[in-house]
């Protein structure tokens, strides 16, 4: 090595250029683990649009969305089960039955109101009673049969969705919704019925949705779920990061065998057999690191599912949307480990150099998987087979360039690094923690010498030059100079020789009276 050195230096080394040329070098260990993790093992978490959990906002798209399903196979036979409308059940509800009847004493008086107009009713002449939301629609509203409560209950609500109206609008409305209703006849009424109508039904809606999301979101099935989907993916996301750091112990093995057997001559197979062997007794010598990265992969999955739950509660999440969810959290939580419990001790700067190195490589993973979705939808993602392949590949290239540029921007950029030294500067509760057991390391050590009555000064000053010694061995590049040093150093420590007076070796071993002394 100390030659290669010198014959770039002869050759005019530019460490610029090498700086460059080996960029990947530098990082391949972090890229390639994070590519076969990514894009190689993804396959053991399986995402859904829409996520893993059946919501209210969801299920209500199963008619307009070709790619919605149920999650759960018992939400969907709940709705298959649900039975065919029936007007007069809805329409003998109680609480239809005795609203009713209230707004006809109120007509007759000539007090009622018409709910929709705000026009005095005719007292002579009959009134109707209307739901808002109309009973047929709550009647097949997934969302409603989701939550487990009645229709003619939500429907028969007094207080937010009955209200009394003439003949004519009632029976032209029908089973249609406000929006459809004043699109179709909304010449019919004057703007100001139009707006009165529309926040009748804003307001009955509004009330309607409370109760059901209220009576799904917090009933046993919902939180069984949740807590099923987000111990699946946990497991899942668990499994991906231990065997990313497994695939990748075996890939740099068999990459290593490979180079070895060219030169030995080895057969190819015999290589990366002996590789991938070397490989998995390297990921076992981890196993510490292996548990860590399990550790971390289900947090993670733990924390994405829910994330993604709760997404889909407001808006559906697309597959690729929860795919970048779970890398995001993945990537927080790993940070996040390092940011809070610093398990390399490593100063407060360079704490956050490595945590915005996971980050960084966790958005090059999220920037390749938003490539790879473009591609699909163009034409080369329709083409069979090799749509797949592009995808994953053009993906997978971003990632790598991406990741390789934001590690070395983050190493080599010379803003960060006076960042990262103004940080390090920065006391933390770590740099106590050091002071503190170093100060007892100290204590212990004057404590020793006292008990063994040595003088303390006089013992680490004999420490050091010992210290100084086996650096000069360890940096002797020949038995003749590692002979001579020894001899220096004998005499230095005036250490008596083993050999006695004898010059070398030959001369003691000559002399058939010589004997070694080592006292």
């Amino acid at each position: 090595m100390a030659a290669s050195i010198i014959s770039q230096i002869d050759t005019f080394y530019d460490p610029e250029k090498d700086i460059y040329s080996n960029i990947f070098s530098q990082y391949e260990h972090i890229i390639i683990q994070s590519l076969i993790t990514s894009f190689g093992l993804d396959f053991l978490v399986r995402d859904q649009h829409g996520g893993d959990v059946d919501t209210i906002h969801n299920v209500r798209q199963i008619d307009n969305d070709k790619q919605m399903h149920y999650k759960n196979k018992r939400n969907e036979e709940a709705y298959n089960n649900r039975g065919e409308y029936n007007s007069k059940t809805y329409h003998s509800h109680p609480n239809y039955i005795n609203t009713n009847a209230k707004y006809s004493k109120q007509r007759k008086e000539g007090t009622l109101i018409d709910g929709y107009t705000g026009e005095k009713l005719d007292p002579k002449i009959s009134h109707d009673l209307d739901h808002i939301v109309s009973a047929k629609e709550i009647h097949e509203d997934r969302g409603r049969v989701l939550s487990g409560l009645k229709g003619e209950d939500l429907a028969n609500d007094p207080e937010t969705n009955l209200t009394p109206t003439n003949y004519h609008t009632n029976r032209s409305k029908g089973q249609k919704s406000m929006d459809e209703y004043l699109e179709k006849r909304g010449d019919e009424y004057t703007e100001e019925q139009q707006e009165r109508m529309r926040e009748k039904d804003r307001v009955a809606r509004k009330a309607y949705n409370e109760k059901i999301n209220r009576a799904y979101y917090t009933s046993p099935a919902f939180f069984k779920d949740t807590a099923k989907a987000a111990g699946k993916v946990s497991i899942a996301m668990g499994l991906r990061q231990a065997l990313g750091l497994v695939f990748s112990e075996m890939w740099f093995a068999v990459r290593d065998e490979i180079k070895q057997g060219k030169e030995d001559g080895k057969a190819l197979f015999n290589s990366i057999a002996s590789g991938v062997k070397k490989g998995l007794e390297n990921a076992k010598l981890k196993y510490k690191e292996l548990w860590h990265k399990f550790i971390e992969g289900a947090v993670g999955g733990v924390l994405a599912s829910l994330t993604t739950t709760l997404c889909n509660i407001f808006f559906t999440t697309a597959k690729n949307v929860v795919r970048i969810i779970r890398q995001s959290w993945a990537s927080l939580v790993e940070a996040t480990k390092i940011l809070l419990f610093n398990p390399d001790f490593l100063p407060f700067g360079e704490r956050f150099r490595a945590a915005a190195k996971i980050i960084a490589t966790g958005a090059s993973v999220v920037a390749g998987t938003m490539v790879g979705d473009l591609i699909a939808k163009t034409g080369v993602g329709a083409i069979p087979v090799v749509g797949n392949i592009v995808q994953t590949f053009c993906g997978t290239l971003v990632t790598g360039i991406l990741s390789c540029s934001l590690l070395y921007l983050l190493d080599r950029n010379s803003a960060v690094n006076k960042i990262v030294q103004v940080l390090n500067s920065i006391p933390t509760v770590d740099d106590d923690i050091v002071v503190y057991y170093r100060t007892q390391a100290r204590l212990l050590e004057e404590y020793c010498a006292k008990l063994m009555d040595i003088n303390l000064a006089t013992f680490q000053k004999e420490a050091q030059s010992y210290n100084e010694a086996v650096s000069i061995l360890e940096n002797a590049s020949n038995e003749q100079e590692l002979n001579s040093v020894l001899r220096t150093i004998i005499k230095q420590l005036e250490i008596s020789s083993p050999i006695g007076s004898y010059k070398d070796m030959n001369s003691f071993m000559t002399d058939p009276n010589s004997k070694l002394k080592f006292c």
